[in-house]
């Protein structure tokens, strides 16, 4: 089976009713977004960004796969895919993928304050304060917050490598590091950009499909067929 890399971002969930930070227009409740997501803003007004987090969970419980996931999952009868997520939804999962890399962590789990190797998978929407993990700490979201490290991009890298054919789909591809994934990318590897504006890929063997995910992936799955 040939390799298969997604790289997927906020594009990718969109048509499942889950809003881009674009989409927010930078803004939560007059708040800035990088106001709700930093460790500097969980230091100063650890409720604002706690609120935050608890309402995209609740989001995220409400919301379903779109065909979009759904298609990228069927996928896996062809190919050998992995998939490496800006998102921190676990759409995908949901959707049957069955290799799902978080760049950037995942909303439906925590971590320890003082231990970042000690994470837990919530049953609900709502962290509190008094959630404690195992050595008595408050917990936190388990998101990669803005001047945080990337932990998971290493892991990423040689996964990109590997891909003889790589997708990327609703992600701009400005935000980086996350961004410069696809330079790693083989010399003729093919490469498939899933979205309605059209990002720029400054690589060869670019494919555009200028549609929004469920519709995009139904088209590029009739590309694909011819190279499985």
């Amino acid at each position: 089976m040939k390799k298969l890399v997604v790289l997927s971002g906020a594009g990718m969930s969109q048509e499942s009713g889950l809003k881009t930070f674009r989409e927010m227009g930078g803004l939560w409740e007059n708040y800035n977004v990088e106001d709700v997501a930093s460790y500097d803003s969980w230091q100063k007004n650890p409720e604002l960004v706690m609120d935050f987090y608890n309402q995209r969970r609740k989001q995220l419980l409400e919301a379903e796969p779109n065909d979009g996931h759904y298609g990228i999952a069927e996928l896996e009868e062809w190919f050998n895919v992995s998939i490496v997520t800006q998102n921190v939804d676990d759409l995908h999962e949901r959707a049957g993928s069955t290799h799902v890399l978080h760049l950037h962590g995942e909303l439906k789990k925590v971590r320890s304050t003082i231990d970042p190797d000690l994470v837990y998978t919530m049953d609900d929407w709502e962290l509190k304060f008094g959630d404690k993990c195992e050595k008595g700490s408050q917990l936190r979201p388990h998101i990669v917050w803005f001047g945080e490290p990337v932990p998971a991009l290493y892991d990423a890298i040689p996964i990109v490598q590997e891909a003889d054919i790589i997708v990327v789909i609703g992600t701009s591809l400005v935000v980086y590091p996350a961004a410069g994934l696809v330079h790693y990318a083989k010399p003729d590897a093919q490469v498939f950009v899933v979205d309605p504006n059209r990002p720029e890929v400054a690589i060869k063997n670019v494919v555009y499909i200028e549609e929004k995910a469920g519709r995009g992936v139904d088209i590029l799955k009739g590309k694909l067929e011819k190279l499985k």
